[in-house]
């Protein structure tokens, strides 16, 4: 069902309204037939987008509502989350910072509900990766991360006026003689401490970034920091963004 405009050669042009045969509904600006400029499309099952399109795909500024109460708000370079845009996840995660290819890519900060702390710096395709600073509460810790986890060269830094200076070293689990043939298993990397000073200037850039083949486990719970916290978020975005992006592409009549 269509309501709205038409050029002279039938084609939805200018504003209208539509039902698409799945029940979804558009309400917006239509160019040649698709939906280009400012519109609000209307999923059955409760999610929802306004913003701008451009031939049929989710183009420039716009906010997508999903289902489970997650939500962004930010840059779309056809239909997926490209340029600068924050994340409200279900958990109550959020992410603002930018984005290639529906993934969290540059730089960026993610704050994690439940304690308050936060990781500011570098991603490469969702995953932690390059210099950044994690802040907790009383400490933070300023390093690099590969693959999700710190490693290398770092530093703790203390409200209580101190820093420890240390590394993260990989460690690999041996296997016994009848399982040589298997990979060794990663572990979580191990802190080891070199010094503790009072305050210094001191930036992961200056450090050379660890091997690439040296990434492992998840990051010592100590520190009160679990990388793959944010994974629960993420999933169910997921999930309802290929639902989602399965009805807004039946075409319509």
């Amino acid at each position: 069902e269509y309501e709205g405009d038409r050029n002279s050669e039938g084609q939805r042009h200018g504003f209208g309204k539509a039902r698409l045969p799945n029940g979804d509904t558009y309400e917006g600006e239509y160019e040649c037939g698709l939906r280009s400029g400012r519109g609000t499309y209307r999923f059955k099952n409760g999610a929802l987008y306004t913003g701008n399109y451009l031939q049929n795909k989710k183009h420039g500024k716009g906010v997508f509502f999903y289902p489970d109460g997650s939500k962004y708000a930010g840059d779309w370079v056809h239909d997926q989350r490209q340029g600068y845009g924050e994340y409200l996840y279900a958990n109550g995660d959020t992410y603002t910072g930018e984005w290639a290819n529906n993934n969290r890519h540059g730089q960026g900060t993610y704050v994690y509900k439940d304690t308050g702390s936060k990781y500011v710096g570098g991603w490469v395709n969702g995953i932690q990766n390059g210099p950044a600073e994690l802040i907790h509460l009383n400490h933070r810790f300023k390093g690099r991360f590969l693959s999700g986890k710190p490693l290398g060269r770092g530093k703790f830094i203390f409200d209580i006026g101190c820093e420890q200076h240390g590394e993260y070293i990989q460690q690999m689990q041996e296997k016994e003689e009848e399982e040589e043939e298997e990979p060794p298993v990663p572990l979580e990397p191990k802190w080891n401490v070199s010094e503790i000073t009072k305050f210094t200037p001191w930036s992961p850039l200056d450090e050379e970034p660890p091997a690439p083949g040296e990434a492992g486990g998840p990051e010592p719970s100590s520190e009160g920091f679990n990388p793959a916290s944010d994974a629960g978020g993420e999933g169910e975005e997921r999930r309802e963004e290929a639902v989602n992006q399965g009805q807004e592409d039946q075409g319509e009549k």
